[in-house]
């Protein structure tokens, strides 16, 4: 007892004597950053399971059941890492201070924050976010906590989460599906193109009659269940008789590097040359449709609006016109904001006098940075995400089997061998380039609609495109509407008083009964 008196005297003697910055600082060494212990519920699963684990943060004062991560980054803060071998009633930790968006968690300031764990075993987080055989826990109030230090936060994946919207053939919409000789002899294994069919009224009681197709390809984090959506409002107009009786195919260009934008790829495989040559001609044989290419239009919005442009160019004989609004970078003197093209000096984020390069701008003001948006999207998942797609679709393979990165990740340089091998992929380049060849087959078929306010900068892009259209005395339709972004393009306009879709079902209508007139 002496001993341990004594001990404690000289103890106290010697924090007394301190300095007094040291003995502030002292208190530090015990502080403990937050971690997560996550454990595998027996009662979900009876295997061991593997995928990405993510935790995901708010300090929103509003009960959220259950958390994502939202149209802005950082609102949500999100940490990941990868499990192999995750067992039934196993526990894991999981550090948010190594893998993290906006920043590490022990940055966080003080206060009540809301918590949920998932694992995502098939790693498409990043494309639809929380969807079919996720399993999550439930979401946790921390009230009053530290991030910077904390006791260790006990979360359980207690749920899975039940299946997406399964295609199941109707009287009207029927699901389309043929395994690819083509994309499975590149990927060694059998991979299906498909796509959501939805048939005019009339289909069933003329026998013998056929029709045109309209090839719709969705933006990025859809697929083809578009058809069963939106399908009801295509069978309204063409049961009211005010366009061409149409077959509309709503086609599938998801995949799990991201979207494939049905373009020939060394990484993705050859998604042009599987619609064009295998895909279509299944379609036309089993869905009556007219195989001529007057008879084959195509439309899409954002990624499916660059997929479309993209097949138009590709395939010009194929084709019989493609209405494409907001596409991604048509011109990749700017890919959102970024002069990707040969010898650019410029950086993925910062501008010329060092302030961050914006990606998204809403309402005229600067919403997002580039380098959030990436960082962000990395956390969620290593492939699959909206700029990973572009480089699954556009860049070389590197050794490691993955394609090589357009830019550094940490400085934001560009690579400037990927930007000399993304020339593949320039549509205005491959047009200017080659428009001796490609104007004469292209008169009539090209249609480009976008806001020039656009969210993702995507104006930018079309500007140039069009600037070069006109240049050329292409009778291309390259139209800027004036104060719509991204979302708000197809919304009433004095050029489509009635909406875009309107606008462009009666011009496919159009088109197709003057071409039937000629033939």
């Amino acid at each position: 007892m002496l001993k341990r008196s004594l001990f404690l005297a000289l103890s106290m003697a010697i924090l007394t004597t301190l300095p007094a910055a040291a003995q502030q600082a002292q208190p530090q060494l015990l502080r403990q950053p937050v971690r997560f212990r996550i454990t595998l519920s027996r009662d979900i699963a009876s295997k061991t399971v593997s995928g990405r684990v993510i935790v995901l943060m708010t300090n929103s004062t509003q009960a959220r059941d259950p958390l994502t991560v939202g149209f802005v980054p950082g609102s949500t803060w999100v940490a990941a890492k990868e499990v192999a071998a995750f067992l039934p009633g196993q526990t894991i930790e999981l550090d948010p201070d190594i893998v993290a968006y906006p920043r590490r968690f022990s940055d966080a300031k003080p206060g009540t924050y809301q918590v949920m764990a998932l694992l995502d075993p098939n790693h498409t987080y990043a494309y639809h976010g929380q969807d079919e055989g996720d399993l999550t826990s439930s979401v946790v109030k921390l009230e009053n906590m530290n991030p910077a230090d904390a006791k260790p936060v006990e979360l359980t994946l207690t749920r899975v989460t039940a299946g997406r919207f399964k295609p199941e053939n109707t009287d009207s919409v029927k699901l389309a599906e043929l395994q690819s000789k083509l994309l499975s002899r590149f990927w060694g294994r059998e991979i299906k193109v498909r796509a959501g069919i939805v048939l005019p009224p009339d289909y069933d009681k003329e026998k013998n009659k056929r029709y045109p197709a309209v090839y719709h390809i969705h933006g990025f984090g859809g697929d083809h269940t578009g058809a069963w959506r939106s399908g009801n409002q295509s069978l309204k107009d063409a049961f009211s008789g005010k366009y061409a009786e149409m077959i509309h195919v709503y086609l599938d260009g998801s995949f799990p590097t991201g979207h494939h934008e049905f373009a020939d790829s060394v990484n993705n495989g050859p998604w042009g040359r599987a619609l064009t040559e295998e895909f279509i001609p299944y379609l036309e044989k089993n869905f009556r449709l007219v195989a001529r290419p007057y008879a084959r239009f195509l439309t899409g919005h954002s990624s499916g609006g660059w997929s479309s442009l993209w097949l138009q160019v590709t395939y010009p004989d194929f084709f019989g016109g493609t209405w494409s609004t907001a596409p991604d970078p048509v011109d990749l003197r700017s890919f959102t904001g970024i002069d990707a093209s040969v010898g650019s000096k410029d950086n993925a984020f910062r501008e010329a006098d060092g302030k961050a390069k914006i990606l998204v701008r809403m309402n005229g003001k600067d919403f997002v940075s580039f380098e959030d948006f990436l960082h962000q999207e990395e956390v969620l998942g290593e492939y699959g995400g909206q700029l990973a797609s572009f480089e699954w679709v556009w860049s070389p393979r590197g050794q490691d089997g993955r394609p090589i990165k357009m830019f550094n990740r940490e400085t934001g340089e560009l690579n400037q061998d990927v930007l000399k091998y993304w020339q593949n992929y320039d549509i205005r380049l491959i047009l200017e380039n080659n428009w001796q060849k490609l104007g004469p087959k292209l008169k009539g078929k090209i249609n480009v609609i976008c806001g020039d306010a656009d969210t993702f900068r995507l104006n930018e892009a079309v500007v140039m495109l069009c600037d070069m259209l006109k240049r050329k005395g292409s009778d291309a339709v390259c139209e800027l509407v004036p104060g719509r972004d991204h979302g708000s393009l197809y919304q009433p306009y004095k050029t489509f008083p009635d909406g875009l879709t309107d606008r462009i079902y009666q011009e496919m209508s159009a088109k197709y009964k003057n071409a039937v007139k000629v033939k």
